[in-house]
């Protein structure tokens, strides 16, 4: 089994589903001749043609917009939004549209469209090119949102968003793009531990969508988490030696209720981690369904990590990302309760 990096299994799966289906095309800034900025796409346009991976203009409006409408008429376009940062002016199309299409045509028409985005901070991007906005999806009937962690649900996750008839917003955490990390000099409390690269089938696999993964089993509280966190999250856990279970949503929308619940109530306590802002962050939403479903199996409050209420910053980014210590803080406190 191959071992690669996320970049390397997210350009297997395109590969896979370009081969696999004729109706696939691959599209965003800079993806076909470059390959994309993060290299995601390279060697697909020289492998497939500029028919079916080709470059488009700065405009991430006209981008999903064309998606849209490819895919209203059959196609299935993966579009690259080359930042999440750069999603906002697509916004109105993705969200009045893509997400509505099926709904207000009666079924008549679907959207299967895959709206790919680098996501989340940590490698000095500043306010432009670290933010997380996965809230601003996972409000809206009709889409589907996915943030894998390890390579092999993201090339196992892709392949599913790409084969669904529906759109599917598809974050990446791009400070887990390149596989190891053996600690960052500019991240004073160690962000987190090393991992591997992931070992990823050859050819084609689907995970499904909807359904959470346990990274980590124990006994003792609950992690809710996704992305980059999931591994800030076990390095805290390692420090403390606490049995600690960690849950990896990949899944935000929709949450797998099922799963956490189940982890909740066999620990009796929960702690939701996120890097994206606090206020009406997904966090909030996750402890709501806690609460309505575990409420009797609590030993104590829930508490979040989550970013700050702030733009995100450029020379303070280890202070705003929540690292270990602020996560130690909050199961601490949840395991004193």
């Amino acid at each position: 089994m191959a071992r690669l990096t996320m970049i390397e299994a997210l350009r297997d799966a395109m590969d896979v589903m370009l081969e696999r289906d004729e109706k696939v095309v691959i599209f965003g800034e800079d993806v076909g001749y470059f390959g994309g900025v993060f290299r995601c796409t390279a060697g697909l346009q020289k492998k497939y043609g500029e028919e079916r991976v080709f470059d488009t203009p700065i405009n991430e409006s006209a981008i999903v917009g064309l998606g849209i409408g490819m895919a209203a008429q059959g196609m299935k376009p993966c579009v690259e939004i080359q930042f999440a940062d750069y999603v906002y002016p697509a916004y109105d199309q993705i969200t009045q549209e893509a997400a509505r299409i099926r709904h207000r045509s009666n079924e008549q028409f679907s959207c299967p469209i895959v709206i790919r985005m680098p996501t989340g901070g940590g490698i000095y991007g500043g306010q432009t090119h670290s933010q997380s906005p996965e809230a601003l999806f996972t409000h809206v009937a009709g889409l589907k949102v996915v943030q894998p962690c390890t390579p092999h649900d993201a090339k196992g996750l892709l392949i599913t968003a790409m084969e669904d008839p529906d759109p599917v917003i598809f974050l990446e955490p791009k400070r887990l793009y390149n596989g190891p990390f053996n600690g960052d000099h500019a991240a004073p409390a160690q962000s987190w531990k090393s991992h591997p690269l992931g070992e990823v089938p050859e050819g084609h696999y689907a995970i499904p969508l909807g359904k959470a993964r346990v990274h980590r089993e124990g006994s003792a509280v609950t992690i809710l988490t996704y992305g980059t966190m999931v591994f800030v999250a076990e390095a805290a856990v390692d420090s403390l030696g606490l049995d600690a279970e960690i849950v990896d949503l990949r899944s935000l929308l929709p949450l797998d209720l099922e799963a956490i619940e189940a982890s909740v109530r066999k620990t009796g306590r929960c702690v939701v981690i996120h890097e994206a802002t606090r206020t009406s962050g997904l966090a909030g939403e996750i402890i709501a369904c806690v609460q309505e479903a575990c409420f009797y199996h609590l030993e104590a409050p829930i508490m979040r990590v989550t970013g700050w209420d702030a733009p995100y910053p450029h020379a303070q980014e280890w202070d705003y990302f929540p690292g270990q210590e602020r996560i130690r803080r909050a199961l601490k406190t949840v395991m004193e309760a």
